[in-house]
């Protein structure tokens, strides 16, 4: 790591940067999202179902009441114009392992395809590998999300493997793919 990269914002990319959660604000920016079926059936594997600003208000507060050191999660904004755009977390940090998985939505379709995502997801592997001295993050995506599996790709992850018709969604059955990066490739990537 050159000496000048350690005065660098390390939660700041070319496009995003990474910040704390505001439950009240946060909350109402997911709700918004959530009504979106497509973010929805990209993100998880649950059916999509109307979700209240008061109940994910509280859901965020618990989980980050917790302040569980194994999960970290941040909400990403724009540079540009400081616009909440997505979010993304590390969550299951084994720190005697050094593995964590990673999961990520951008929520606004506006920014979808442009390298928002990308960029989220390399300041987070730059977090984990060179702060939380991870060696590995791991991550799982749906096979019909080929704009995540080609972001992911960009960022060095790897194919490890598939869980065959794990889910069903639109009246058929879907692989989930596993990806994982090691802490010396993201470092062969980043030089």
């Amino acid at each position: 790591m050159k000496v000048n990269e350690l005065t660098a914002d390390l939660l700041c990319g070319k496009l995003v940067r990474l910040c704390a959660v505001d439950p009240d604000v946060f909350s109402k920016i997911f709700i918004a999202w959530s009504h979106d079926s497509e973010f929805w059936r990209l993100l998880a594997h649950s059916p999509p179902v109307p979700l209240s600003q008061e109940g994910m208000k509280k859901f965020i507060e618990k989980e980050l009441m917790k302040d569980d050191p194994r999960n970290l999660f941040f909400i990403v904004r724009t540079l540009k114009d400081d616009h909440i755009i997505g979010e993304i977390g590390l969550d299951g940090i084994s720190y005697t392992r050094g593995d964590s998985y990673v999961g990520i939505g951008i929520g606004e379709r506006n920014y979808w395809g442009k390298g928002y995502g990308t960029d989220a997801m390399n300041i987070m592997l730059r977090y984990a590998f060179t702060e939380l001295n991870l060696q590995r993050v791991s991550l799982t995506v749906f096979e019909y999300n080929q704009r995540a599996i080609r972001s992911y790709e960009k960022c060095g992850f790897k194919h490890e493997g598939r869980s065959h018709e794990a889910f069903h969604r639109e009246g058929r059955r879907w692989d989930v793919i596993h990806m994982g990066i090691l802490g010396e490739e993201w470092q062969a990537l980043n030089g």
